[in-house]
């Protein structure tokens, strides 16, 4: 056990650097912040590197804490790290997970196109986790998965899922020659979701707030949907669409 007084500490500007996506991937590991995270981090106990708590905060007698190094922090240090208003005072520094995808047959997917906002991400982890999705693909220009955000948004779904970066025209080639029917989204040229049939395995492919998914993609698909608009909106946030579809395509 560690205690930490100053800020100006070595291991607090490290923490700090973390905040950054460049540092998250030059060591391969991230900070979590808020007791429901780190509990969630603390079921994957492989994944923790070490736990990080403000002085005179009271941690849940339920939690195993059994061979995880504990290192105590000021007010001021926990100030510092967090990326937050209103700190828990609570942290863990966690190794980014590799994702291990031994078998492409007979799996639900998410595949991601330029996903921009963190909120977004980590929503629709968080709904494809509760969907019962076995892996989430995110494609060139989506939001790295651990910006802060991104992570509270996802509310730790991202421990219990599959999740890589890859070149999505590769990842629909493979899937469809594995047997998985890809299904794009579209605003125009597409057809009803309903019209698409449930089933035990698919690719759903989500596109870009703004953009949607680009035109190359979906001209690889199988099928391309899209959700009616009964009221006055222009489109659903990217995040609800992707909520509707998951649950209507899995049988």
């Amino acid at each position: 056990m560690k205690h930490i007084q100053s800020a100006k500490n070595p291991q607090v500007k490290q923490w700090k650097k973390l905040l950054t996506k460049k540092e998250r991937e030059k060591t391969h590991t991230y900070l979590i912040e808020g007791f429901h995270l780190v509990e969630e981090a603390l079921n994957h106990k492989d994944e923790v590197v070490e736990l990080i708590i403000t002085e005179d905060t009271n941690l849940p007698t339920s939690w195993d804490l059994s061979n995880i190094p504990l290192t105590y922090i000021s007010p001021e240090i926990s100030r510092e790290i967090s990326d937050t208003e209103t700190s828990q005072g609570v942290f863990a520094l966690c190794e980014m997970k590799k994702a291990n995808i031994s078998s492409l047959e007979n799996k639900k997917y998410l595949l991601l196109d330029a996903i921009r906002d963190p909120g977004n991400l980590g929503t629709m982890i968080r709904t494809a986790d509760a969907a019962g999705i076995d892996a989430v693909i995110l494609g060139k220009g989506t939001v790295d998965l651990y910006n802060s955000k991104a992570l509270r948004s996802a509310q730790g779904s991202h421990f219990h899922l599959d999740i890589l970066a890859g070149d999505l025209k590769e990842w629909i080639d493979r899937l469809k020659t594995a047997g998985t029917p890809v299904y794009g989204t579209a605003l125009e040229g597409a057809s009803s979701f309903k019209e698409a049939e449930p089933g035990q395995t698919f690719a759903l492919l989500m596109g870009n707030e703004g953009n949607g998914v680009s035109k190359e993609l979906l001209e690889l698909t199988d099928q391309n949907l899209y959700i009616p608009i009964y009221g006055k909106s222009e489109s659903l946030n990217v995040a609800i669409a992707a909520g509707i579809l998951l649950y209507y395509l899995r049988a």
